[in-house]
């Protein structure tokens, strides 16, 4: 059964930054491209980036490049995302997902990040 649990988010200030993770289990986490996708109140879900399978290529939205950075440990089965400088419309359920930008699968609940002062 795939399972990915998200963790790491949070209540954090403008300026701020916060570290997910997201513990794969269930599938060949080393064989598969993941990303970081994002739902804000009131909108569909998006994707804001992707790492290919071996963590030697990562791709980024436009709005989080610079900011955002997404890594992989495949010896511990766990996908991050590092997030710095947070603005308050990075507000948003944030899930890891199979998949790349055009075609990506969620499992998991999501982990809440919300940036307010």
């Amino acid at each position: 059964e795939v399972r990915l649990v998200e963790s790491g988010g949070g209540l954090v200030q403008p300026g701020g930054s916060l570290k997910l993770s997201c513990a794969a289990s269930g599938f060949t986490f080393s064989n598969k491209g993941m990303s970081w996708v994002r739902q804000a109140p009131g909108k569909r879900l998006e994707w804001v980036s992707g790492i290919n399978s071996s963590g030697g290529s990562t791709s980024y939205r436009d709005y989080v490049k610079g900011r955002f950075t997404i890594s992989r440990d495949n010896a511990a089965n766990t996908l991050y995302l590092q997030m710095n400088s947070l603005k308050p419309e990075d507000t948003a359920v944030y899930y890891c997902a199979i998949g790349d930008e055009d075609e990506y699968d969620v499992w998991g609940q999501g982990t809440q990040v919300t940036v307010s002062s």
